[in-house]
């Protein structure tokens, strides 16, 4: 080889092995690469199947066994408008390069999912492809649901195809160049789709395994906990620290005993997932309320419990800018203590809050009303508060209560002053929000 052919195979060569990290390095471990214990096929596991339904279901029917499976991935959530049919779709995504809606499950024909086979129903769901062959965008978390077993994913079908079937045409999406090309999405599914099905860990327990099935195959939950890269997809570098998913905060669930759940009592992980609210932590809103409404509160005790088995394995990920602990109860009276030096703020929470909230933060009307230890005031950033004032709560678990959208009645002045007033108040640390962010936060909510 001549001296000029060996200086440009070195420089390819060179090139290759750049190029071969920075994929290795922007894919980075798969959901459950924290645990390093022997993975092996489900066929192999000799401690019982972790996949599946609970053993109180084991005698159902296929479309029962589904239904639990659809609850347990919280399909409808996502497949249903405000108002809309269940399951018809047309929820729209509100993304920065434009909007995404999601389509219509039920099993017409026309404008649903009635003419999938189930071979084109595991395409969709493994793979991210329609029937038609486009790609499907990862708004539709087929990475993660990758994991799930094939008699689950089918499972699913057979529950969605026993539903009526809804005409209903997803609205066109509104995405810009170049996120309209599907075409692309072909690249970022061999990079970040797996396409690989559970595998239990041979050196955990059957209580764990059934947790990590449940965790990462149907709840997916690192679609909203875990940061994602400049790829959009998952960095499980930074596994469940927390990120901001459809303008909503979505906090730290790794194991820090500051930031995260490490310090959570497992009860109170086990009512937070059933009911929607811990003492001391506070109340689900938003995407995590309607996950715990429509998908936990409905799932087997013994799952939920197998679900915080998982969590607390999951290695403790710091979250920098939250405080290391709640703020203590705030002064009863009005008149003492807290808040900001901008009198709006103080004036909306006297006029629409205080008398549900509370002056202290502790509620006299709800345990979920209560402020007092809430996350979301302990948040310097504010991002729940001001969502929960501008679209408010409603909740469905029994016991739970819901408060009214203050969006309308107050505007992107008042709503940033009085969550700012609220964290000053209740929180570690007072917020910053300006009127364009609150502006912004508006632009983001899917309902």
């Amino acid at each position: 080889m001549s001296a000029a052919g060996r200086i440009l195979f070195s420089v390819v060569a060179i090139v290759v092995v750049v190029l071969a990290a920075g994929v290795w390095i922007l894919r980075g471990p798969g959901p459950m690469g924290f645990a390093d214990g022997p993975k092996v096929a489900l066929t192999d596991y000799k401690a019982g199947d972790p996949t599946g339904t609970p053993a109180s279901l084991a005698k159902a029917s296929l479309v029962e066994r589904g239904a639990y499976l659809a609850r347990a991935a919280d399909c409808m959530v996502c497949h249903t408008s405000a108002g809309g049919r269940a399951y018809a779709g047309g929820l729209g995504f509100r993304l920065p390069f434009g909007t995404l809606y999601s389509t219509n499950i039920t099993p017409d024909k026309e404008t649903g999912i009635g003419n999938y086979s189930d071979q084109d129903f595991l395409n969709a769901v493994h793979r991210g492809i329609r029937r038609d062959g486009a790609r499907l965008y990862p708004a539709m978390p087929f990475t993660s649901y990758s994991t799930m077993t094939d008699a689950d994913a089918l499972a699913i079908k057979a529950y969605l195809f026993s539903l009526p079937p809804v005409h209903a045409p997803a609205p066109d999406n509104t995405l810009g160049f170049p996120f309209n090309q599907r075409w692309t999405l072909n690249f970022w599914s061999v990079l970040f789709n797996r396409d690989t099905r559970f595998e239990p860990d041979s050196s955990k327990t059957p209580e764990w395994n059934r947790g990590a099935y449940l965790a990462e195959a149907l709840a997916h939950c690192g679609e909203c906990h875990t940061p994602r890269n400049l790829a959009f997809a998952l960095d499980n570098r930074r596994k469940f620290a927390g990120a901001v998913t459809a303008g909503w905060r979505a906090f730290n669930i790794s194991s820090d005993k500051s930031t995260g759940i490490g310090g959570w009592r497992d009860d109170d992980l086990i009512a937070y997932l059933s009911i929607g609210h811990a003492d001391g932590h506070g109340t689900a809103s938003g995407p995590m309320g309607e996950a715990v409404d429509r998908s936990f509160s409905q799932l087997a005790p013994e799952d939920i419990r197998a679900v915080v088995a998982y969590l607390r394995s999951v290695p403790a990920m710091a979250s920098p800018d939250l405080p290391a602990s709640p703020a203590p109860p705030a002064p009863a009276s009005h008149k003492q203590g807290g808040g900001t030096s901008d009198p709006r703020g103080k004036m909306v929470f006297e006029g629409a809050c205080a008398s549900c909230h509370g002056w202290s933060g502790e509620s006299a009307i709800s345990p979920f009303a209560t402020l007092t230890g809430a996350e979301a005031v302990n948040d310097p950033g504010a991002t729940n508060v001001a969502q929960i004032v501008i679209s408010g709560t409603e909740r469905h678990t029994q016991g739970a209560v819901s408060m009214p959208a203050f969006g309308g009645a107050y505007s992107d002045v008042e709503i940033a002053a009085v969550a700012n007033y609220v964290t000053a108040r209740f929180g570690s640390k007072g917020s910053g929000l300006t009127a364009q962010d609150v502006a912004e936060l508006r632009k983001q909510t899917s309902r």
